[in-house]
């Protein structure tokens, strides 16, 4: 009896284990069947767009609803992309829909990492910058998100499946005649389609040349990217201007206009500066929100606020770069705006600019650039070698080389040193140091003496934010021992110091910023964080010119024509204007504006409530006004990439 029950219990067994591979093997089955099917691409389009979706939430639309011309262009391009792909071969199609799966899930997390970091866009024109891959490298664990891992769930569930032999990619019977006309006659019209969609695409990017945004918006991120790929290799097509003569004349009459109607200062300070020691200090990714603001009972920057409190304090400098200290250093000593992120260092270098070096030398200056960093990196040595820079001390021409932070010099050795190197300048001298310590992805790595941090960041302890503050503060440190040593060398007193950040340090929406920003104003507005985002820290000290405070919108263009008049000297070509004059408004090269009183980011917004302001609400004279300044950054910008491309100031 036991021998029987075993028997049925092993045949129960042996049936059910039969029923278990049989239902495997019939959803196996199911499975490749819709895996080697047209199905299978459409099923992938729809994910691509949910990604898409994704990516627009994340970017472009994160603070507002999606523009509904970008959802029926998106739709439109995939749609026709799958079509093309079911036109395919059967086992062709299967794998070609997997590549492009894998291509466009790389391509907008890619992106979406970008847009955190700059907020813009990626350009095929930065596969140049890729020799600075290992810096990119370092900061990319402090920008992915957790929920970014969406764009590759369904990539790594496949291949998963495919690894476990679950899923194959099969050869199936040869199709009829009739299918495979009505495959041909579906793929012909999808790519005719596909080359008219890239048509229009590349037509609506032309709209907004500057504003990466605008383009994907209007032309899909894939739109885009389509005209990226083109305008990158037809780039002097981007130029307006292909003469100097075209191109000086619009530029004397934009100059003209200006000196005009802001020409006149609310100083009398021509000449103030002739014949003293100048400094120009660039202070990497410091910010302005965090001058003159404490955490735990703390200053953050206690040396940075007596030097801008005792001098001049311009609470209104914005940046114009890609996100990249190269991108500050070009349009501070040129006076234009800088290329796609670093290009005017890599690519347009041998060009001929009016820079402010050259400036100096013709006033009788010695000039000297200093940074923490090797010559290769921003191809700074021929960049300075280009403006004829008679002093280029970078990381190997420094003799104590024992700390460095992040593979910088730190900021004390540095400017310990930079002092040193000063003392021996011939006199008058201008000198641009440029500091590293503050650099992403903040972690102090490197620094031998972590009591020179002196703040407690609390909550933020070991946080993205939270190590920027630490950073800073550092940094702040190492500026104070910097002041000390020109003090002790006899190099403060008579010597002009503008010291400015380079660009941002943290992305414009990070959760413990705001909560941070929030607690000096509880009514911030999406305006007041977008200015945020872009405006860094300055200060001045003029000798002889106490606590002052500019409060008007300036940017770095403004940096060499300022010096201009500090000296009383001929500027030069500089878009910018000199930071004492009444000029109210500044561009970004992202065809952002800010004015005293407005912020155009696509919309013009009030800035005191950032509510967006209707054009047909406001008077003839004020809507005249925000055309006028439209229309003079359009024309700015158009100069200016026009000089970078064509080398037009040869």
């Amino acid at each position: 009896m036991k021998e029987k029950n075993k028997t049925e219990q092993l045949e129960t067994k042996e049936i059910e284990l039969e029923e278990k591979e049989n239902r495997i093997s019939k959803i196996k089955e199911i499975s490749n069947r819709f895996f080697n099917s047209i199905g299978f691409s459409i099923a992938i389009g729809i994910l691509l767009f949910l990604k898409t979706i994704f990516f627009y939430l994340n970017t472009i639309s994160i603070r507002e609803t999606i523009d509904t011309d970008t959802i029926l262009g998106t739709i439109a391009f995939l749609a026709t992309v799958i079509c093309i792909l079911c036109a395919l071969p059967n086992r062709g199609r299967t794998i070609a829909t997997m590549v492009i799966n894998i291509v466009f899930s790389i391509l907008l997390f890619a992106d979406n990492v970008y847009h955190t970091y700059s907020s813009s866009v990626l350009s095929v024109a930065q596969i140049m910058n890729l020799q600075y891959g290992e810096e990119i490298m370092d900061t990319l664990p402090m920008l992915i998100q957790a929920k970014e891992i969406l764009y590759f769930l369904d990539v790594l569930i496949l291949i998963g499946l495919l690894s476990t032999k679950f899923l194959k990619i099969q050869k199936k019977a040869k199709t009829i005649w009739k299918m495979k006309v009505t495959k041909a006659l579906i793929g012909v019209l999808a790519v005719i389609l596909f080359f008219k969609i890239d048509v229009d695409f590349i037509e609506k990017t032309k709209e907004d040349p500057f504003n990466k945004d605008m383009q994907v918006k209007k032309s899909t991120i894939y739109g885009y990217h389509i005209s990226d790929v083109e305008n990158t290799i037809n780039i002097k097509k981007q130029a307006k201007y292909t003469t100097k003569e075209a191109l000086v004349s619009d530029y004397h009459d934009l100059k003209e206009g200006y000196e005009e109607k802001y020409g006149k200062t609310n100083y009398d300070l021509r000449g103030i500066a002739k014949g003293k020691n100048v400094i120009v200090l660039q202070l990497e990714s410091i910010q302005e929100f965090v001058i003159n603001k404490e955490i735990n009972g703390k200053e953050i920057t206690p040396n940075l606020n007596r030097f801008i409190n005792e001098n001049i304090e311009i609470s209104n400098m914005f940046m114009q770069s890609y996100s990249s200290t190269a991108d500050s250093e070009f349009s501070t000593t040129t006076s234009l705006y800088p290329m796609e992120n670093g290009m005017s260092y890599s690519r347009y270098y041998t060009n001929k600019y009016d820079d402010m070096f050259t400036m100096f030398k013709k006033e009788g200056y010695s000039t000297s650039y200093m940074h923490g960093n090797y010559g290769f990196f921003w191809n700074r040595e021929n960049v300075y070698k280009t403006f004829g820079v008679e002093n280029i001390e970078l990381k190997d021409a420094f003799a104590d080389t024992s700390e460095n932070i992040m593979g910088y010099l730190s900021d004390e050795l540095l400017y310990t040193q930079a002092v040193e190197k000063l003392k021996h300048y011939d006199k008058p001298f201008i000198s641009y140091i440029v500091s590293a310590s503050s650099h992403t992805s903040f972690s102090l790595d490197g620094l031998q003496d972590r009591s020179k941090v002196n703040i407690d960041v609390g909550k933020y302890k070991d946080s993205f934010f939270g190590n920027y503050l630490e950073s800073v503060n550092y940094a702040d440190y190492a500026f104070g021992v910097f002041i000390e040593k020109l003090k002790e060398a006899n190099l403060y007193d008579d010597t002009v110091i503008l010291l400015f950040g380079d660009h941002n340090g943290i992305d414009m929406y990070n959760e413990e910023m705001l909560d941070f920003l929030q607690k000096t104003d509880s009514n911030l507005t999406d305006t007041d964080i977008k200015l945020n985002y872009i405006r860094v820290a300055c200060g001045m000290k003029i000798p002889g010119i106490e606590n002052m405070k500019i409060e008007k919108p300036v940017s770095k263009l403004d940096i060499k024509p300022t010096f201009a008049y500090l000296l009383d000297s001929d500027a030069g070509f500089s878009l910018g204007m000199n930071l004492f004059d009444r000029k109210d408004f500044i561009c970004l090269n992202n065809e952002r504006i800010v004015t005293s009183r407005y912020y155009f980011d696509e919309k013009w917004y009030r800035i005191k409530d950032g509510i967006e302001i209707n054009l047909e609400e406001i008077s003839q004279e004020e809507k005249g006004l925000l055309e006028e300044y439209y229309e003079n950054m359009r024309k700015e910008l158009d100069i200016s990439i026009s000089i970078s491309i064509n080398n037009l100031l040869k």
